[in-house]
């Protein structure tokens, strides 16, 4: 009889496994979410995998920054629990393929908390490309408007240039699948980056103290390094060649291809993260100044 009651209680407990599995499963996956405050709205990004012992872990993508791992996960009852590096807490329902929740910080709410399934964005690439035209004319700033004040963006002979720290800029136009080519010059020290549909970077810099190539020049920032090395050039033109569709992205710089594969979510900077959408380039000024760029053309799908 002992041994049919142990048997039992194993059984009990396995099931009782399976099904505590099952309720959290649903959350399992990549999210974009929207973080609203009183005074500001912003994106962050959220994924949740389970370990090799069947316990949960996060990546949390901040707002600014790199990706890093979550400081812990809970799943109690139908509530997912997410700590983030800087003492907040996101408290996460899942209702209609959606979550829903909020930020504290201790005791008290900070802000709503709402995510998305992160979209594949899974397509063929285009059977054919317009020819590239012109996103920066090399005379001022026609098509461009920066993102705040205090901006230091300026066109001289024939360049775009940030003269010191300050506002980012955009495109007044936005673009969905593309082929973007561009030309800059970074000095020694320097730091911006190209933002792609206005959500994801490619990463400028010649700090100097050069970053993991998760961080490096070429990479899309905290999310894919360049699998090249190629050498350090301050103060020299260099050039890169983005093609982006859906959420495949290769990168060409100074002709040779240093990434091909599938962006895994939104960077930091992101202007929103609503990733279906199509969304204008922005270039970071908000870091330093002395950047330069010309040749800013773009190509996009034949229709």
């Amino acid at each position: 009889m002992k041994t049919i009651i142990r048997v039992m209680a194993v059984a009990a407990a396995a099931a009782l496994s399976v099904a505590v599995a099952q309720r959290e499963d649903p959350f399992l996956g990549p999210w974009d979410l929207t973080i609203t405050e009183p005074k500001s709205t912003y994106p962050d990004w959220l994924e949740i995998s389970r370990k090799a012992d069947g316990g949960l872990a996060a990546v949390i993508q901040p707002r600014g920054g790199g990706r890093y791992n979550a400081a812990g996960v809970k799943f109690e009852g139908s509530r997912l629990t997410v700590s983030t590096r800087d003492g907040r807490v996101w408290e996460l329902t899942l209702e209609n393929n959606r979550l829903t929740g909020v930020q504290k910080r201790g005791d008290a709410v900070e802000a709503q908390v709402a995510g998305a399934r992160m979209p594949a964005l899974k397509r063929p690439a285009p059977a054919a490309w317009n020819n590239p035209e012109p996103l920066f004319n090399g005379k001022d700033l026609t098509g461009w408007e920066p993102m705040g004040g205090n901006s230091h963006w300026v066109v001289e002979n024939g360049e775009m240039v940030n003269q010191a720290h300050g506002a980012n800029i955009k495109t007044t136009r936005q673009f969905d699948d593309l082929k973007l080519h561009v030309e800059f010059n970074c000095p020694d020290g320097g730091n911006s980056g190209i933002y792609l549909r206005g959500r994801y970077e490619v990463q400028i810099e010649y700090e100097p103290t050069p970053e993991d190539k998760l961080h490096m020049m070429g990479s899309i920032y905290s999310a894919l390094p360049p699998t090249r090395d190629l050498p350090r050039t301050p103060g020299k033109w260099e050039s890169f060649d983005v093609t982006l569709v859906g959420r495949h992205v290769t990168v060409r710089r100074n002709n040779v291809q240093t990434i091909d594969a599938d962006i895994p979510g939104i960077t930091g900077g992101a202007i929103d993260s609503d990733e279906a959408a199509p969304g204008p380039f922005y270039i970071q000024g908000d870091h330093t100044g002395g950047l330069r760029f010309r040749n800013i053309t773009v190509a996009e799908p034949k229709k």
